[in-house]
């Protein structure tokens, strides 16, 4: 899979690519980073790459003429793979929205600074508007980061076991992971459950059904909204509340 990354700051990317699991995937050819400085595609001798906005207010706003220029310059007019304006007004990115973009072999993500992209980058560059959250940063180079690693992740052999990511939390019919252990069994008087170490595989595997139900009621309920539950969810999400509300009643009491 190839991304190719237009940014004011291209330097951001390869510290974190040259480090674990992406950069063993570069190295064997499953994945492929181009980063691209939108500079090198201003017209003017300053480089500029940014202007007052049209009506007043505060900050910047990035030029049309270079963004353009770079993405076409690199990839053709009009691009032939999907172009990813990242910006917290977009759509916002989740799971289900990785594993959709990990099934092309190639995107191209521009990565905003200063206040504003010139909205005609949005309406005849961009062929859709990504947010990673209800929260503004100064740039889009981590927002970048962030979708390249969920989604370069999920491509095939980069995480070496197919099913390495099944069981990730919004993996698992939209619920969230359930808890885990590993050696020692016992640390600092700590004890992992006992049901993870008798070995009853089909025991284990309700349980961890359970602990993502409790997970995902107690951290994101709102997922269960739209999760695919069944009549025994239901019944231990409904027994789990009571219990829950006899316990808070008897500390009151």
């Amino acid at each position: 899979m190839r991304f190719d990354v237009f940014s004011l700051f291209p330097e951001i990317f390869q510290p974190y690519l040259d480090i674990s699991i992406l950069k063993r995937a570069i190295q064997n050819g499953l994945i492929e980073v181009r980063a691209h400085n939108i500079r090198n595609w201003a017209a003017d001798k300053h480089h500029t790459t940014d202007d007052t906005p049209y009506g007043g207010g505060g900050g910047m706003v990035m030029k049309p003429e270079p963004v353009f220029a770079a993405v076409e310059g690199v990839l053709g007019a009009p691009p032939a793979c999907p172009v990813i304006l990242l910006c917290p007004q977009g759509e916002r990115f989740d799971q289900k929205m990785a594993r959709e973009l990990a099934g092309f072999a190639h995107l191209a993500l521009i990565c905003g600074r200063y206040e504003a992209f010139d909205e005609r980058i949005r309406e005849h560059l961009a062929t859709r508007v990504i947010s990673i959250g209800d929260f503004v940063l100064t740039g889009g180079e981590l927002p970048a980061l962030m979708l390249m690693d969920a989604v370069g992740r999920l491509v095939p052999g980069v995480l070496g076991d197919a099913d390495a990511t099944q069981d990730d939390s919004f993996s698992i019919e939209g619920l969230l992971e359930y808890p885990q252990w590993t050696k020692p069994p016992v640390f600092r008087e700590w004890r992992v459950p006992e049901i993870l170490l008798n070995g009853h595989l089909a025991r284990q595997q309700q349980w961890k059904r359970q602990q993502s139900l409790i997970r995902t009621l107690e951290n994101r309920p709102d997922l269960l909204r739209e999760a695919p539950l069944t009549d025994e969810d239901h019944e231990f999400i409904a027994q789990y509340i009571n219990q829950r509300l006899e316990e808070s009643q008897f500390k009151e009491e």
